[in-house]
């Protein structure tokens, strides 16, 4: 990739991440500093067969590769001290290690302390995937009777129930209806 193309997927990377959306294409055409939108167009064409942006079905533009790989430097003992050795085993990019369907995939701020037990807190970020079908022992976001949480989906005789992760919780046992609205399949927190 040369220089040119490489500093335009940077520019468009920071765009991305600092306004949380992709640009329109004037936008585009001001970041790269092109004239035309037929510019511009060309300019997608390529970074998508180089899949660094996708569409969705609608052929709305979505990152796919735009995101800064953060280094991965070795590993680290959470038991006993070990000597820590710092070398560049790779670059990892978070939100394709987070995100495996990311037109299906959203997020939850959570409020509550029913999950604590399964390591999920107040403050904490959710990453839900409506795509994927929940079985039995999934943390779900889930609609019961007509009101949403976050629970454990667990088969019983008769149905499904939801299981809090904290001992302070019943367990919810639908009355009239209960619909999954997706699979948590990550949690994320910040420590500053």
């Amino acid at each position: 990739m040369d220089r040119e193309l490489k500093e335009r997927v940077r520019r468009l990377s920071q765009f991305y991440w600092k306004t949380g959306r992709m640009p329109s294409y004037s936008e585009m055409a001001g970041l790269f500093g092109l004239r035309s939108k037929n510019a511009v167009f060309r300019f997608i064409s390529k970074i998508e067969k180089l899949g660094f942006i996708k569409r969705d079905s609608k052929g709305k533009l979505l990152p796919a590769g735009i995101a800064e790989p953060i280094k991965v430097l070795g590993i680290v003992e959470a038991g006993f001290p070990s000597p820590a050795e710092e070398e560049l085993l790779d670059t990892l990019s978070l939100d394709k290690w987070l995100i495996e369907n990311p037109t299906s995939t959203f997020m939850l701020k959570v409020t509550g302390d029913s999950m604590t037990g399964a390591g999920i807190f107040p403050g904490d970020l959710v990453l839900v995937d409506r795509s994927l079908t929940p079985k039995s022992g999934d943390i779900v976001i889930a609609e019961v009777d007509g009101q949403w949480t976050m629970k454990y989906l667990r088969r019983e005789k008769g149905g499904f129930i939801l299981e809090a992760a904290n001992p302070a919780y019943k367990t919810i046992k639908p009355k009239k209806e209960l619909r999954i609205g997706g699979v948590v399949t990550a949690v994320i927190r910040k420590y500053r």
